[in-house]
């Protein structure tokens, strides 16, 4: 099977918005044994759109299109359709019902506007929105399917994953497919690739590698007649794979950090307080972030280098002697910061994310431990933009806190 993704929406020809939906699809048609051939980009114009799809349907069995299913006069995906099919549109008062019991389900009076999403043609069948007003469309014919998807990536994947992948699984592949995903962390993607490389010639199961923000992921995927043949095949490369990448693996498939921690620090009955600087506390959103965490997470303190001192606990020797940017004052901050708020573990952060030096070039990262038993210091440093640096240090702080807590 051949597939085509056009993503639709003339802020993604502007540079205004950056096309997630393209490379979410092009992740995950693979693990369904499908080809995907190309990725078109078209605005909000009518004729193009028919003009993309005409070109699509030439060369390609499944198409995917994502956006412009909205309820404004530029949402123009399905009438494209329409006119593409020579089929008239009308409205499925159903639908309409449905979304004004969404309406007054959140205490809103639901716009005339919204009722041009219930809008549909004889052919298509409607696919649910678990997560917005605008339903997508399949529609088959001649032995190609269009199927319409909405623009906002969370209704997207939420649609894919729930309604639509698992009907092409059922009508259009013959055999089962299974993939898992190792998670890596602090190590790079050619080292990654170096460590693993003869495992990326595989045909099946293949192996990819992929960066992302919470480190370098390895992907294995397996194709057989059964669910339990492809499980065990790829259960056989993992086990291959895991003493390779050793003490860098830190969660596989939905797994997070934060949950991890959330987790060790849950079932452990420990309590956690942060103290960071120049992170402008990511740390501790990133923690709170996960349901519970208020069961383990006692404070997070966020504070300008610069007031680093005797006020927030810290020995204002050691400020003096070391600098606010070291290991001895991410270490003081953990310990304070446990002190003062009687948890089991303390975590100090630190980091250069703008103006760096020949001291602490940008980038640097500082994180410091106290377990009560031991503290501990490590020094990194992350290339990046400003969030992104902000980011990876969280996650190295994580990360660390992890390895310690096992």
């Amino acid at each position: 099977m051949k597939a085509e993704v056009i993503s639709i929406g003339t802020e993604l020809l502007l540079g205004e918005i950056t096309d997630l939906n393209a490379a979410y699809l092009a992740s995950q048609l693979p693990l369904l044994g499908i080809d995907l051939h190309f990725i078109s980009t078209v605005g909000d114009n009518r004729q193009r759109l028919i003009e993309t799809l005409n070109h699509a349907w030439q060369r390609s069995d499944i198409i995917i299109t994502t956006g412009g299913l909205g309820p404004t006069e530029d949402d123009i995906t399905r009438e494209a359709i329409a006119d593409f099919f020579h089929e008239p549109m009308s409205i499925d008062q159903s639908l309409v019902s449905q979304f004004k019991e969404l309406f007054k389900h959140f205490n809103m009076e639901m716009p005339e506007s919204n009722i041009k999403q219930a809008s549909v043609i004889p052919s298509c069948q409607v696919i649910p929105n678990p997560r917005g007003t605008a339903p997508g469309w399949w529609v088959a014919k001649d032995k190609h399917v269009i199927i319409a998807m909405p623009g906002p990536p969370g209704e997207m994947q939420q649609m894919w994953l729930s309604m639509v992948a698992p009907r092409i699984q059922r009508e259009f592949c013959d055999a089962i497919i299974f993939s898992s995903t190792m998670k890596t962390f602090s190590l790079s993607e050619a080292k990654l690739g170096e460590i693993t490389r003869s495992f990326l010639l595989a045909r099946n199961p293949t192996v990819g590698i992929y960066a992302k923000p919470d480190g370098i992921h390895l992907r294995i995927a397996a194709k057989a007649d059964s669910l339990d043949e492809a499980k065990n095949l790829v259960k056989a490369t993992t086990d291959e794979l895991r003493p390779l990448v050793g003490d860098y693996i830190w969660g596989a498939d939905t797994d997070t950090l934060e949950t991890i921690i959330a987790d060790l620090f849950i079932r452990k009955n420990f309590s956690l307080s942060t103290m960071e600087t120049d992170t402008g506390g990511i740390l501790a959103n990133t923690i709170t972030n996960v349901p519970g965490s208020l069961q383990f997470f006692k404070c997070g303190i966020v504070v300008n280098r610069s007031e680093l001192g005797e006020g927030f606990g810290i020995d204002k020797n050691v400020i003096s002697r070391y600098g606010p940017l070291s290991p001895e004052a991410v270490s003081e901050m953990a310990s304070s910061v446990k002190r003062e708020f009687n948890t089991t573990v303390g975590l100090g952060l630190a980091g250069v994310v703008e103006n760096g030096d020949a001291a602490h070039k940008l980038g640097t990262i500082l994180i410091g431990i106290d377990d009560g038993k031991q503290t501990y210091a490590f020094q990194r440093t992350y290339p990046g933009t400003r969030l992104q640096i902000k980011q990876r240090a969280a996650i190295a702080a994580l990360f660390e806190l992890r390895k310690i807590m096992l």
